[in-house]
């Protein structure tokens, strides 16, 4: 079966020959209602308000499948199967237990500044690493800072890649502090990057700044960490949060340091507060490590997690392992909700998982924050797909953990 995380590497590679193929449409003559009514059917099975020119593109590419197959090829076949199919299963799930999933009062932004990170992990959907270029610049962070006040947004959650490697992390953090509105900042930090030359300020600095500190830790077990996020990675991990605890990290009631579980696999967490007994147990008694809470989050089936379960035949397990485990409780706690999302060049996106996905708000175009009035987000339709099953399976799953007590 075949989720959504084959946007971008499916439909990004059709969109130049559809616009070939749309060009080569207006110089015949044709009229464009076939491609507009292939944007309608996109629109509903999608759930979305608005098409933009992209989605229409990507819509237009189903036509393209069909009178040019030597020129579209399997990768064109694959994303009408895509839409056509198992887009509208989410959606479907929605209606049959009641429900309609749409943005409440927007309290946090959460800043992906980029897709730089000193770490290249096997379950990261934004597929992060060393070598990519696409990390924030100093016009996008000043035209957000500019933005925020027009909004109640009271916490800012930064995220990456390796946040702290974009350049102007700490011009970025420094103006921040200096808004009123914002109660809280929020760092989701790898840990290794604490102790990476040239970046040995950082933790000094969050602390000076009274940055609330989410950072991974998918084990308290080498094995487990070193597998799934590099060799070395766990001492690395073990001495960020020595030197995070020195600098009074969960021990004063202004430095906040919680750690986030994922699986190492295409499995469901377990109990979040069973687990998180477990993780304070071990990093205690072993290392003398002290956290305030503990998040257990889903691996979504998307970037180089849905890439590995592809690799290894898979995906269609997870994917049906992720719905039999659709929890209606969770709807209601879904990030997307109060939440807003906002890429590197200052996009918007219901949550990270879209953004990566590129599933972008749009107005005829790609829609910014700055052109975006606060008031008219609440009660907008949120944009879906197959992979939403990965935050409302069992217990849910956030930036913030568990959503709900796990089903049965």
């Amino acid at each position: 079966m075949l989720v959504l995380s084959e946007i971008s590497e499916i439909g990004l590679a059709a969109s130049k020959e559809v616009k070939s193929h749309a060009k080569a449409q207006r110089k015949a003559g044709i009229q464009n209602a076939v491609w507009l009514g292939h944007a309608k059917r996109f629109e509903i099975l999608r759930g979305i308000s608005r098409v933009s020119p992209t989605e229409i593109f990507f819509c237009g590419s189903l036509q393209l499948a069909r009178h040019r197959p030597a020129a579209a090829g399997r990768r064109l076949a694959l994303l009408r199967l895509l839409f056509c199919v198992d887009s509208v299963s989410f959606s479907r799930t929605l209606s049959d237990h009641g429900l309609a999933l749409r943005r409440a009062k927007t309290e946090i932004l959460q800043l992906n500044v980029g897709k730089l990170c000193d770490l290249t992990c096997v379950h990261c959907h934004v597929n992060a690493g060393p070598k990519r270029k696409e990390v924030i610049t100093r016009e996008t962070v000043d035209r957000i800072l500019d933005w925020l006040p027009q909004s109640d947004i009271s916490t800012v959650d930064i995220t990456g890649g390796a946040p702290e490697m974009a350049p102007d992390f700490r011009y970025l953090i420094e103006e921040l502090r200096k808004m009123p509105q914002i109660e809280t900042l929020i760092d989701r930090c790898n840990l290794t990057i604490l102790l990476k030359p040239g970046y040995e300020w950082v933790a000094e600095f969050l602390a000076a700044q009274r940055v609330k500190i989410v950072a991974s830790m998918p084990c308290y077990q080498p094995v487990n960490v070193n597998a799934q996020r590099g060799d070395g990675v766990f001492d690395l991990s073990i001495r960020g949060l020595q030197l995070l605890n020195r600098l009074g990290y969960a021990h004063q009631p202004d430095l906040i340091l919680d750690l986030v579980y994922n699986p190492n696999g295409d499995f469901l967490p377990p109990d979040q507060t069973e687990l998180e007994a477990d993780y304070k147990r071990e990093l205690k008694l072993n290392f003398n490590i002290d956290f305030n809470q503990l998040y257990t989050i889903t691996n979504m089936p998307i970037g180089r997690f849905a890439a590995r379960l592809r690799h290894n035949g898979s995906l269609a397990a997870y994917m049906d392992r992720l719905k039999d485990a659709f929890n209606p409780a969770s709807v209601a706690s879904l990030m997307c909700r109060n939440t807003l999302s906002v890429s590197w060049r200052g996009e918007i996106y219901d949550c990270d998982f879209n953004q990566q996905l590129r599933m972008r708000w749009s107005n005829e175009n790609p829609l910014f924050v700055w052109d975006l009035d606060p008031e008219q987000v609440e009660g907008r339709a949120i944009m879906l797909g197959s992979h939403c099953f990965g935050c409302t399976a069992g217990a849910g799953s956030s930036c913030g953990g568990a959503l709900v007590a796990p089903r049965g």
